[in-house]
């Protein structure tokens, strides 16, 4: 089901599992710490973690960071009980409003009628919590407005607020000394609405920020890590697009069009789905 794999001499992480949502999971081992990248969709996902951990001699993290309040990143966290856990101050705002929440069928059910959840969400709960669906939110033990840096002994992480369409409250953690640029979901489009957007503003606002960093690989949650050249990629076609959606005001055929002519070649899939969330996100704002 999941794979634990190393790059470079201090980061460590486990691949994603898509049946039940459950991402990437990073840990970064410094000589005196060891911090933790997100604390994955259940107790069960952290625990198979840390065992895996325990096997290739990395201790239990001493810190916890967690990417964004969605559940798929947070619900593990009341496993880490030895673990300082950090988070932004909208990631415990937005964590704050699942405390009361049930997470029964029909409470996830009633959600979803009422436009509150989306499908993905409750399906994969459901499927991570088959047995016991005792949810506990723990709330993070110390938040930060823009950015923090932590020294965990030859190797340092720099934790900044970066926002974007998926959820503003999202943070990337960029592991210096490594050159790894830990994405989490900021990259992704917005799923949480009627229909999955981006907005140009916030997209090319995010691409800024994620730039001004000097990364070798860039580790996107629900897929992989990628180089340099790759992450370049993605930035181009973002960019491009959402120049494209401006100039057209939203006209998908135009968009399409010139953005085909632009790359010389046909569209793939990808490229046609992340047209249609632009267009979504200029209807949206109009």
């Amino acid at each position: 089901m999941h794979t634990v794999k190393k790059i470079g001499k201090r980061f460590w992480y486990m691949t994603p599992y898509a049946e039940t949502d459950r991402p990437i999971l990073g840990m970064v081992v410094g000589d005196h710490k060891t911090l933790m990248i997100d604390a994955g969709n259940s107790e069960k996902h952290a625990q198979h973690f840390l065992k895996e951990m325990v096997k290739r001699k990395v201790t239990h993290p001493d810190i916890v960071i967690l990417t964004h309040w969605h559940w798929d990143h947070i619900f593990g966290l009341s496993a880490l009980t030895k673990a300082v856990s950090i988070g932004s101050k909208q990631t415990k705002m937005e964590m704050e409003k699942l405390i009361p929440l049930s997470w029964s069928d029909q409470a996830l059910d009633e959600r979803v009628k009422k436009g509150t959840e989306i499908e993905f969400c409750a399906t994969a709960i459901k499927k991570e919590f088959t047995d016991n669906r005792e949810i506990t939110i723990v709330l993070p033990d110390l938040t930060f407005e823009k950015q923090i840096e932590i020294d965990l002994g030859g190797v340092t992480c720099i934790v900044q607020l970066v926002g974007g369409n998926h959820a503003s409250d999202s943070v990337i953690v960029f592991i210096k000394e490594e050159k790894i640029l830990f994405l989490g979901d900021c990259i992704y489009p917005d799923i949480f609405s009627e229909k999955e957007n981006y907005t140009i503003h916030e997209t090319l606002q995010l691409l800024e920020r994620l730039e001004a960093f000097d990364a070798d690989t860039y580790v996107l949650s629900h897929w992989k890590p990628i180089s340099k050249e790759e992450f370049s990629k993605e930035v181009m076609m973002l960019r491009t697009i959402a120049g494209y959606t401006d100039i057209f005001k939203g006209e998908k055929q135009k968009i399409i069009e010139h953005y085909e002519k632009y790359i010389a070649r046909k569209l793939t899939d990808d490229e046609m789905a992340t047209i249609t969330e632009f267009v979504n996100g200029y209807e949206l704002l109009e």
